[in-house]
């Protein structure tokens, strides 16, 4: 409707206006010539980027134009180069935060397209692409479609930003589009609003005859509506989800002819609109805003005139010209309900106009007519709402001015603004920086606080996309000065201007980005804290010197030395100094300084006290014990002549015997000395008030000690002339089990804590820090080690080396190898601005890190502190016989108390039963001693043949017995709370890479494309083996190995000219591969025949390998059936790849992380035992997705950090669930440990294997239903065991209270002795019986699994991302689907290799799983 000239007139007035609002306009000022040039722009995330680079910039002098365009990531800008260089443009946009370059010969004509037509533009998430080719197709497609402008697609950053023509075309249909094409997208809460174009404007002045002059002419007059009439207006709207929905109403409705001011707020769902009716109707308005992207805004009008109202209604009377803006500064106000009533009163006043308060910034500011009531009024009625409330001097702003000068200039004016000097060097980009044009009116403060620092937590970030989102908006805000924001420990670091804004309005902040956050209380953690060791110290002086110095220093707030042990305790802010620093200052002085050695271990886990006390412990009951055990089987075998028998009893003074002697000696010694931590636990467990085991041993061997010792002292006292039958032999027998027991438990326990050590021996031990000078030139290196990095250093980090830190990239281009903390093989690159993560690996670029976290703040040392804390927090297990001890101690107490008590009463009814089974020693006895001491004897045999022996080896022996089959059968379980743990296990949660699948890439198919004739499959195998020979990339040494398999030799031909893109694939010349060809011909037969005659002319191969792109850019040509084919693998988790060879495309290799062949059947029996089987994985939802559709597992948590894994784990725990971690890297060792059984595949990681409490040595699947099986097994046979025990001792105790005393059974102390050795015998026995243990094999598993495994489609997985219990929409069903299940489940992973080779019955049951055989017989179709 305009032609581009008048257009182009009217932008050029429209922003020569903001000026002159803003700087006295330079138009007007400087007739020097212009010139447009074009700035990249990179670091940009949304509209509200664009609005704040747009504010600043438009502001500066000599700036006529300035226009941001996201999608381009660029700026046109429009400038008189006398007064100000591009190059100073860059650099204010640079302070801002984001990187800024001058774009060479870039033509200016883009923004004038944007505005041509009415245009928005929306981002789609595109999960799914793995390729310049989906890119490309997906590109291909949208550009077709009727009312798209523009696309651009990003690989790296999974989305899609398209422009669009909300009149033609929705996000929705957009979306769905792509959905089509086989990607998951979804439509991105943000939808980054563009301007309204004339085509829109045009259509809402037709709609309103009343205007028909030129647009030119109506934007301008537009801003000078100062002096004709207006009306407010207030729109219901629906449909609003977000703050960005706000600023896109705002945004554009704003930019409409006549609309003066517009207010969205999300709470009340309303807009307030001051408009000028001669320009605009509420009708269009409506229009206007229900046309805006995504198109699903809702308008209701008012229902009433009273709302609108009109220029002469007297609740209306002033002109705009005479209304004037003021700014409150409000202090008090705590939630939305504060902000709400403030509006109310003050709305409710005489003469405001408008009110709009401010929480975040606690400010008001308040459209009125100053002649009915004055700024000092309006204070008051805050004041007396109970908030403390000042004007700001200075502002009284005319509303359409102030729209004008953008959102940047009216935070400059609703906040103090600070003095840049008083603010650490940091803070510069983030403040507003104000022209001397709009300064000059607003006061500068005076003096201003010093910066603080607060510490926030932070959850739900799942991935480092987080922690830049939460980075790049705060430091958007007035007040922030800077942020640091650490993924693992999820906590914040940020440094703010306490006048401008405080810790709880950042946390707000957070909150309003998708995330919770808190503030923390203790900043303590903040503090940096070394230990030095300083040699060269002679005297008090030396040691005065150096505190001295350096509490003198900056930035350090404590130093205290010690002469004696020649250390430093230094204590200083790591924002300002760092170790390095400090270790020079002392070195300066003359002194050499180090970091004192830290353990690598934390002392609370290793065990060592405990392992020492309990090995004592044995070794002193075993040297004591074994003489006694000797002495009772030395009195239990009978002897032919009598008198030999008594050699050990004499009596050396009656009443002691020579075998009493010995007994007590040896059973002192044991009970005090190998019984002492006993003791201590059993004190421990009763100050708890419960009995355990501890305290059920200790109370049968101090009576059974303290009974013996009474009886034989009372012998000697009484001269007997036989010494008594004592029970000194129960204590060593019980403490020799039992402390070996305990002692074999603590030493596997202390396995865990080597974990951590083999976590901190990954982090490298030095750093080569830089110093840089002008233009990033290196000017020094130096070698440093790694405890003396020091946050913002700059490292260098060279091919294959470690990265010592958590840093940022600052300089160069790499691929890191993060397996370490994600568990992926595949290597992820890194370019500025990508964080990297200490421990990982560096694989091709030299690059320059920026450190962001050092020492214990590296992810590394995270994962660490996880696992400690897991150890820390695992509830113990009370075991079997514990929880038995528990009603087993009382109730023989009180069996024993009533014996006592029944004995004493029938005595005294009736003493000549006592006398007649308990003859006087002596006369002179009185018959109540009589009595007492007989019904005493009852009760303390009842304690003592109640004996807890075979109670005490119920449990130890069958888990010994246990953990040795386990370990014959390839299962190493430590110690035996695992083991009697994994039988009540109801949840198995596995890990993908290395645990369900092989953990590195495998060849899945091969397809050849031109004619087996020209050009042999075994030549291109050997060609392309040859070539990945010399790539470092996974995928690569996948290929090599699979090509020399497939041809059986180990020697590969010569390549030359090799040359690797990172991102794209390699490029070689080839040659002398005939050899290979000859000399394996004989031993494969498949395709003999084939290959060359020998005396054949050697050739050389160029041959291109790589993914779509690479081929294009090779000026190869993919037909739709190749890339359709690539497709179909790429959506399986596959990666495609091509091969040219003589710029001919001659095949694909498909490439993917295979299943391993027994895990389908291993998740389908643990499925039948009653067990749920979850996928837990850091890798992507669609990976994860195809992985678990082949093995069967319906859900699925895909994208989690490994401290989600613990989390995860816990909240099955917490729902009392009994959860087993299946794991194999260090990123599942916190996992592993917090679960109640943490089970290890043996080929992962040392510190996997360490944190677990089962290792599977066989890396076996079905391991983990064996140790279930055999767990099941091993507590039954305890429970025999404790059942043997329990008979025993129902059947023992009645006759040792004498119940059948009138029957004629009497307990003779040696029956109690024979008894005890009976049952404990028993029960080794009866733990031994497992050694006959058999695990079931895979055939067994195979045949109770027939018939009954059936794929799943992805329709019936569910999957979660990150902490997020909301399952994510699975794709729908296709009639595919179920007619075939060739995409989800492949042969290999169902049954063995030998069946689908040599089975006869292949038609039947290969056909119906899948069409692609992994096998020899495809490449023979091929």
């Amino acid at each position: 409707p305009f032609p581009a000239r008048s257009w182009k007139q009217a932008m050029k007035q429209s922003f020569a206006f903001d000026n002159i609002g803003y700087e006295g306009g330079v138009d007007s000022l400087c007739p020097s010539p212009t010139v447009t040039s074009t700035i990249g722009i990179l670091g940009m995330t949304c509209q509200s980027c664009v609005r704040s680079i747009e504010g600043k910039i438009s502001g500066l002098k000599g700036i006529v134009n300035f226009k941001v365009s996201l999608e381009q990531s660029n700026a046109t800008v429009k400038y008189v180069p006398s007064v100000i260089s591009l190059q100073q443009v860059c650099h204010q946009i640079g302070d801002m935060g984001f990187e800024a370059s001058i774009a060479e010969g870039k033509a200016a004509s883009w923004p004038l397209r944007t505005l041509l037509a009415q245009e928005s533009v929306v981002k789609l998430r595109v999960e799914g692409m793995t390729c310049q080719s989906c890119i490309n197709s997906i590109e291909g497609k949208l550009r077709k479609l009727h009312g798209v402008v523009r696309v651009k697609v990003s690989l790296s950053n999974q989305e899609a930003v398209i422009t669009y023509q909300p009149y033609l075309i929705q996000p929705e249909d957009l979306r769905d589009h792509v959905s089509d094409m086989g990607f998951e997208a979804s439509i991105k809460n943000k939808v980054a609003p563009l301007s309204l174009g004339p085509i829109d404007i045009g259509r809402l002045q037709s709609a309103n005859p009343k205007r028909t002059s030129a647009f030119a002419n109506q934007n301008f007059n537009n801003s000078e509506t100062q002096g004709s009439h207006t009306a407010t207006l207030q729109l219901g709207i629906d449909g609003m989800h977000c703050q960005s929905c706000v600023l896109n109403i705002e945004g554009n409705i704003g930019q409409l002819p006549g609309v003066q001011h517009i207010q969205v707020s999300l709470e009340s769902r309303t807009a307030e609109v001051l408009y000028d009716p001669s320009c605009v109707t509420p009708e269009s308005l409506k229009r206007a805003i229900e046309a805006l992207p995504p198109g699903n805004f809702k308008v209701s009008l008012p229902d009433g005139p009273s709302s609108c109202h009109s220029p002469g209604s007297p609740e209306r009377s002033q002109v705009q010209g005479r209304g004037s803006s003021t700014v409150l500064s409000v202090t008090g106000m705590t939630c939305a309900s504060c902000v709400q009533s403030i509006k109310g009163v003050l709305s409710q006043r005489e003469g405001v106009q408008r009110v709009s308060v401010s929480l975040a910034e606690g400010t008001a500011t308040v459209l009125h007519d100053p002649s009915i009531i004055s700024p000092a009024e309006l204070r008051a009625a805050v004041e007396d709402m109970g908030f403390e409330a000042s004007v700001v001097p200075g502002i009284t702003v005319n509303p359409v001015l102030k729209r004008n000068l953008g959102k940047q200039v009216q935070q400059a004016l609703d906040d103090p603004p600070v003095s840049v000097q008083e603010v650490a060097p940091q803070a510069r980009g983030h403040l507003r920086n104000h022209s001397p044009g709009s300064s000059s009116d607003i006061p500068q403060p005076t003096g201003t606080a010093a910066a603080q620092k607060c510490f926030l937590q932070i959850k739900g970030m799942t991935c480092a996309s987080c922690v830049s989102h939460i980075e790049r908006n705060l430091q958007k805000e007035a007040g922030i000065l800077s942020v640091l924001v650490a993924l693992m420990s999820g906590k914040a670091e940020v440094k703010y201007n306490p006048e401008v804004i405080q810790p709880p309005k950042i946390t707000q902040l957070i909150q309003a980005l998708g995330f919770e956050a808190a503030v923390m209380e203790d900043n303590a953690g903040s503090d940096g804290d070394v230990e030095l060791v300083i040699t060269g110290m002679t005297c008090a002086s030396c040691v005065h010197n150096i505190e001295s110095k350096l509490t003198r220093t900056n930035g350090i707030t404590y130093a205290s030395v010690a002469l004696a042990t020649s250390k430093a305790h230094v204590k200083f802010d790591p924002e300002i100094i760092g170790p390095r620093d400090i270790v020079k200052i002392i070195e300066e002085i003359g002194f050499r300084a180090s970091l004192a050695q830290s353990r690598p271990t934390a002392h609370h886990l290793d065990h060592k006290v405990e392992i020492k006390q309990w090995r004592k412990s044995f070794l002193c009951s075993l040297v004591f014990g074994i003489p006694v055990m000797g002495l009772m089987i030395y009195m239990l075998i009978p002897s032919h002549e009598p008198h030999e028998a008594m050699v050990l009893d004499h009596s050396i003074i009656p009443g002691l015997s020579i075998l009493n002697l010995i007994f007590f000696i040896l059973c002192t010694f044991v009970q005090f000395l190998g019984g002492w931590y006993f003791y201590v636990q059993a004190y421990k467990s009763l100050r708890h008030k419960s009995a355990n085991m501890d305290v059920l041993i200790v109370l049968a061997t101090s009576i059974a000690y303290a009974y013996s010792l009474i009886i034989l002292v009372v012998a000697i006292a009484e001269k007997a002339e036989r010494s008594p039958v004592t029970f000194f032999d129960t204590p060593p027998m019980l403490f020799v089990f039992i402390a070996l027991g305990r002692w074999l438990e603590h030493v596997a326990k202390s396995k865990t804590s080597e974990a951590l050590a083999k976590l901190m021996s990954l982090q490298a031990t030095e750093a080569t820090v830089v110093t840089l000078g002008e233009d990033n030139l290196i000017l020094r290196e130096e070698q440093v080690p790694m405890e003396l990095v020091q946050r913002g250093d700059v490292i260098k980090v060279v091919p294959g080396g470690k990265f010592p830190v958590d840093g940022k990239v600052l300089e160069g281009n790499t691929m890191a190898d993060e397996s370490l903390i994600t568990g992926e093989a595949m290597p992820v690159t890194k370019k500025p601005g990508s964080t990297v993560i200490a421990g990982s690996i560096n694989a091709h670029g030299s690059v320059l890190i920026k450190a962001t976290h050092v020492g214990n703040d590296t992810t590394l040392a995270q994962i660490v502190k996880l696992v400690e804390e897991a150890q820390m927090s695992k509830a113990p297990i009370q075991q079997l016989a514990d929880r038995f001890s528990g009603y087993f101690v009382p109730f023989i107490i009180i069996i024993s108390t009533l014996t006592l008590v029944v004995w004493i009463v029938i005595g005294f009814i009736d003493f000549g039963v006592v006398q007649k089974y308990f003859p006087s020693p002596s006369k002179h006895i009185s018959q109540t001693e009589v009595v007492i001491r007989f019904a005493f004897q009852t009760s303390i045999t009842v304690l003592c043949i109640a004996c807890p022996c075979s109670l005490g080896l119920a449990t130890p022996t069958a888990v010994m017995v246990g953990t040795g089959v386990a370990a014959q059968h390839g299962i190493l379980i430590k110690g035996g709370k695992p083991l009697e743990m994994a039988h009540k296990i109801k949840t198995v949660m596995f890990d993908k890479t290395g645990t369900i699948t092989h953990g590195v890439p495998r060849v899945m198919r091969v397809l050849l494309l031109v004619d087996m004739a020209t050009l042999p499959l075994r030549k291109v195998l050997a060609v392309v083996g040859t070539a990945e020979a010399s790539s470092e990339h996974p995928l690569g040494l996948a290929v090599t190995k699979y090509c020399k398999e497939e041809l059986g030799t180990e020697t590969l031909g010569y390549c030359t000219d090799f040359q690797a893109v990172p991102g794209c694939g390699i490029s070689c010349k080839v040659s002398n591969v005939e050899a290979i060809l000859s000399q394996s011909d004989g031993q494969t037969g498949h395709l003999k025949g084939i290959g060359p005659p020998p005396d054949a002319e050697p050739q050389t191969f160029s041959v291109l390998i790589g993914n779509r792109e690479w081929m294009r850019r090779n000026g190869l040509t993919i037909s739709s059936d190749v890339s359709d084919a690539m497709t179909d693998h790429e959506m399986k988790g596959q990666t495609a790849i091509l091969v040219a060879i003589d710029g001919v495309l001659c095949g694909m290799i498909a490439i993917a992380d295979a299943v391993k062949p027994e895990a389908a059947l291993a998740v389908h029996t643990l499925k039948s035992m009653g067990v749920d089987v979850v996928l837990i994985t850091g890798d992507n939802r669609k990976t994860a997705r195809a992985i678990a559709t082949q093995v069967g597992i319906k859900k699925v948590f895909a994208e989690v950090l490994p401290s989600h894994k613990v989390a995860k784990v816990q909240e099955l725990q917490n729902e009392g669930k009994k959860v087993a971690m299946v794991g194999d890297g260090v990123n599942d060792s916190p996992a592993l440990a917090q679960a109640d059984v943490g089970i290890a595949i043996g080929s992962g990681t040392d510190v996997a294997i360490e944190a677990a409490d089962v290792v599977l040595i066989r890396n076996d699947l079905l391991d983990v239903v064996a140790s279930i099986h055999l767990s099941k097994r091993t507590v039954r046979r305890i429970r025999v065991n404790l059942v043997l025990a329990l008979i025993y001792n129902m059947v023992g105790i009645p006759i040792a209270a004498g119940v059948f005393m009138p029957i004629g059974i009497v307990l003779q102390p040696w029956m109690g002795s024979a008894a005890m050795a009976a049952s404990s015998v028993s029960v080794v026995l009866s733990s031994l019986q497992l050694k006959c243990y058999k695990k079931p094999d895979m055939e067994r598993y195979e045949m109770q699994a027939h018939g009954r495994m059936k794929p799943l489609s992805a329709s019936q997985v569910s999957v979660h991302v990150g902490m997020d219990d909301r399952r994510r929409d699975s794709p729908r069903p296709t009639p595919w689907d179920q007619v075939s299940y060739v995409s989800q489940v492949s042969l290999s992973s169902l049954t063995s290799d030998r069946l689908s080779r040599h089975s006869a019955t292949m038609d039947d049951g290969g056909d119906k799983w899948s069409l692609l055989l992994n096998d020899r017989d495809e490449e023979q179709y091929m």
